[in-house]
């Protein structure tokens, strides 16, 4: 195997990318995807992962204040980022520019209530053109977009540059009881609430931002916001921002048109 068996890597990995290495590939791309990401230049090396099982620890907060709660943000943060960087350790064993089709999961156990475990997945590819497709860090390109997706934003000259995220985890202050009695058969704003939840998107969608700035990325594209109350029970709930930054080549991309694509439901 050309890069060993990386650090922090299970040991059979090495095993499974020396038979990716001698030609045979695997990927979860549906056959559809697949051929599209062979219109747009590139062939499949294989699927790759990276797993983390993080315990996210406990931190206090006040019943009737809102605030971000620091540690839980660094958590989820970091156990997703050791996720995606041995992911991108076993796409840099197969000599792989990028990975397309990337999932973000979370995990929880009965044998683990207070751990969750991280996983990336995608599938490696490589540039037919012998092309460089690394991004500014040197590394390859991350992407959550689907193939249909990918060649689509390939035809327009933009490369995909790394998958992008901020996360905040936030505790949203419960109301007083002469706050509740205050409102009780009004059609009001309750602007505690929407302050708690405005800011605690805008950390996470700023964080992403950042991210995409250190990639000198142009753009950012497949945005979503995703709210989860994990296990930490309804006042306090976390907001991931993701999404894949892009950046335009200098020189212009001319792709065929993409081969017309036969359903087989019928």
């Amino acid at each position: 195997m050309s890069g060993g068996n990386p650090e922090g890597l299970p040991k059979d990995v090495g095993h499974r990318l020396e038979e990716l290495e001698r030609g045979l590939f695997t990927s979860d791309l549906s056959v559809n995807e697949f051929l599209l990401v062979k219109e747009a230049g590139f062939h499949p090396l294989g699927f790759v992962m990276g797993s983390s099982i993080h315990h996210t620890g406990v931190q206090t907060r006040r019943w009737s204040k809102s605030q971000e709660l620091t540690k839980l943000t660094e958590a989820m943060y970091n156990a997703r980022e050791l996720a995606m960087t041995r992911m991108e350790e076993e796409a840099e064993v197969l000599g792989a520019d990028g990975v397309v089709g990337v999932r973000l999961d979370v995990n929880y156990y009965e044998w683990g209530s207070d751990a969750a475990e991280f996983v990336a997945m995608g599938t490696a590819v490589k540039a037919e053109d012998g092309g460089s497709y690394r991004n500014v860090l040197g590394k390859p390109f991350t992407s959550d977009l689907s193939g249909q997706d990918f060649w689509t934003i390939m035809q327009t000259g933009y490369v995909p540059q790394g998958l992008v995220m901020g996360t905040c985890v936030y505790h949203i202050a419960h109301r007083g009881l002469a706050q509740a009695i205050g409102t009780v058969g009004q059609n009001v704003e309750l602007p505690n609430f929407t302050q708690a939840l405005y800011e605690a998107r805008e950390l996470a969608m700023t964080r992403m931002q950042d991210e995409a700035t250190r990639l000198e990325a142009t753009g950012i594209v497949g945005v979503r916001l995703e709210e989860k109350s994990h296990q930490w029970g309804s006042h306090t709930i976390e907001f991931l921002s993701l999404g894949t930054a892009v950046a335009k080549r200098g020189d212009e991309v001319t792709l065929p048109k993409p081969m017309a694509i036969i359903s087989l439901d019928n």
